[in-house]
């Protein structure tokens, strides 16, 4: 994988629809924002090979579950107000604690991505055993 901030930046900024959280953070955060997504991805997915638009997806979906305000739900905040006039809550099941699977939160479009390039369908739906 041969992913870097400045194509990462061109990439997000032409595909993805929420890109404030990535554009907000400054070189160095989305340099290792785009090192755990392409480690992540390596990691989880070994026998395929992982190209750069996979990374770009799935570091755009990072730096929106780790910037500053979802940091404060990871923390334990379940709420704060700023200037008595707004108030933010979270909910407990959807925050990313400190030992969350990261590879829980790869969105399918990157994974549609992995596919392409290895000629393989990569689902996130599993296969599981029900009892009718």
């Amino acid at each position: 994988m041969a992913a870097n901030v400045t194509e990462a930046d061109e990439y997000i900024g032409a595909n993805c629809i929420v890109i404030e959280d990535w554009t907000d953070a400054d070189e160095a955060s989305k340099g290792r924002i785009l090192n755990v997504a392409g480690r992540t991805l390596a990691r989880k997915y070994p026998k395929y090979t992982i190209p750069d638009a996979a990374a770009y997806e799935f570091a755009n979906v990072l730096a929106t579950a780790y910037n500053d305000t979802n940091k404060l739900a990871r923390q334990g905040i379940e709420d704060f107000a700023l200037n008595l006039t707004v108030t933010v809550g979270f909910k407990a099941d959807l925050v990313v604690g400190p030992d969350a699977d990261l590879a829980a939160l790869i969105p399918q479009v990157a994974l549609d991505l992995i596919g392409a390039e290895n000629g393989v369908v990569i689902s996130k739906r599993g296969v599981k055993w029900t009892v009718l």
